[in-house]
């Protein structure tokens, strides 16, 4: 039985949603619900019912609070897949499915957007140019391909914006993920009027944006209080995007540490680092962070489950690699972010006789990781000596982590808490309930802590071998 104040935090992502019941005192997680979502669609699109998010909100909770007595819940918080895109009807029921970040329906619309104001245009605003992860684009596919659909939205959401609405009544956003949209300006801390008109879309149709992740933006309603078994009233945070949720889980921020970049091994890979500098270059996403800082992110599509796929068309298992050899495998196999090749396919090359499976599976995961380290060198502020975090599912296998280990040639900390974004999520949900700075308690919390593993010797021949083909395939899948 829980005495002392705990809190909740929810992360829901692409495939599921967790949630974590955390003493908010010592940030102990104390229990973990989780309920799966379902994705669909197919070339290029991905899809999921808003409303089943809702429902597994709940599943999670109520997981989370199995034997526990929630009358000592004194705040919540969700983190949410980024840049999705959610349009309501009036009452707030959703009028399609949400189009997912993965969705790359909409890269020919990202690119006329592109093609508008100029990468340096977009930079200067938004500090990201729009691809077809980016919520903008999204909406510009919903407006040519379902005008009508597009016309009779009364409101536009991301996806935590939509749950965190559910949760208090109010339609709240927060810097962070309101930033992966590309029509919220980094720079002015705003919407950006000029974006709205560019992109036909009403600010009377969007969520206020909040100060921080962390600032209480409502209370818990009755009807969501009956439905999640939690007591009415209680603080609900304006929550973030999923990214900035997992640095905060990682004591990243103004009140922790800046400038200590994270590599993310997940259905996505990440590199990010929270940081004072506000980015603007075309290689990464220039995020704002929760707190008031910047979280400038390079994301590529395709990680762990891509790499899982080649596994089990090898009829090996995830762990059964070794080096490449002179194989080199892209593994783009849902058209890719990072680099923009919104169209890409898979590439195998350099196979010999001698070539094995388990060097094919191996260079798979050299191929990937590259992708993700290869933004490292565009986080600004970021020195060569600092360690790496590296979290999500990846961070779990050895064979991911050797392979970080050996292409990067840095030190690696393993953090211990596995659920990152759901912390992060907790952290904020804490903040709300008390006014504290979030990442502070994060900081404290020890969330960013682990093992820590000493730098290889970088395999320079594997990167050049990588770099040398990525060029060519790019200007081959640009034709």
């Amino acid at each position: 039985m829980q005495s002392s104040p705990a809190v909740i935090g929810v992360d829901s992502s692409t495939q599921s949603t967790k949630a974590v019941l955390v003493d908010a005192a010592s940030g102990k997680v104390l229990a973990m619900g989780r309920a799966a979502h379902t994705v669909s669609g197919d070339a290029g699109a991905r899809e999921s019912d808003p409303e089943q998010w809702w429902r597994a909100l709940a599943e999670a909770v109520a997981g989370a609070l199995a034997g526990f007595d929630a009358r000592a819940v004194t705040g919540i918080a969700v983190a949410g897949q980024q840049h999705g895109l959610v349009v309501l009807d009036g009452a707030g029921r959703p009028l399609r499915p949400a189009l997912l970040w993965n969705d790359t329906r909409s890269a020919p619309q990202a690119a006329a957007l592109t093609d508008r104001l100029g990468a340096d245009g977009w930079l200067a605003r938004t500090g990201s140019v729009p691809v077809a992860s980016m919520t903008a684009g999204k909406w510009e596919w919903l407006r040519e391909h379902e005008p009508r659909t597009a016309e009779a939205a009364a409101a536009v959401r991301l996806p935590h914006d939509f749950l965190t609405e559910r949760l208090g009544g109010t339609a709240a956003t927060d810097p962070g993920d309101a930033s992966g949209t590309c029509w919220y300006n980094t720079a002015t801390g705003a919407y950006d009027p000029g974006l709205l008109d560019l992109l036909g879309l009403d600010p009377a149709r969007l969520p206020a944006v909040a100060p921080t992740g962390a600032t209480r933006v409502g209370s818990l309603t009755a009807r969501a209080a009956r439905e999640l078994g939690l007591p009415e009233g209680i603080a609900v945070a304006a929550g973030t995007g999923d990214n900035m949720a997992a640095a905060v889980g990682l004591g990243l921020g103004g009140r922790g540490l800046l400038d200590h970049p994270v590599v993310s091994l997940g259905t996505s890979g990440t590199v990010f680092a929270a940081t004072r500098t506000r980015p603007a270059t075309a290689a990464l996403a220039g995020f704002a962070a929760t707190d008031g800082t910047y979280l400038p992110l390079g994301c590529t599509l395709n990680c762990t489950l891509a790499v899982d796929r080649v596994a089990a068309l090898l009829g090996l298992d995830r762990e059964d690699a070794v080096p490449g050899g002179e194989a080199v495998l892209l593994p783009y196999l849902d058209g890719e972010r990072t680099p923009d090749l919104p169209g890409a396919s898979g590439l195998l090359t350099g196979l010999r006789h001698t070539t094995t499976r388990q060097q094919v599976l191996g260079a798979a995961y050299e191929g990937a990781a590259f992708s993700v380290l290869r933004a490292l060198d565009e986080l600004p502020r970021v020195s060569g000596d600092v360690p790496l975090r590296l979290i999500g599912g990846g961070a779990r296998g050895r064979t991911w982590v050797e392979t970080v280990r050996r292409l990067s040639g840095r030190p690696v900390v393993l953090p211990r808490t596995a659920e990152l974004v759901a912390l992060g999520a907790a952290a904020l949900a804490a903040g709300a309930a008390s006014g504290e700075d979030a990442v502070a308690v994060a900081a404290a919390w020890g969330g960013g802590e682990g093992e820590t593993l000493p730098p290889l010797e970088r395999d320079r021949a594997a990167w050049d071998r990588i770099a040398a083909v990525l060029p060519a395939f790019d200007s081959l899948e640009r034709r």
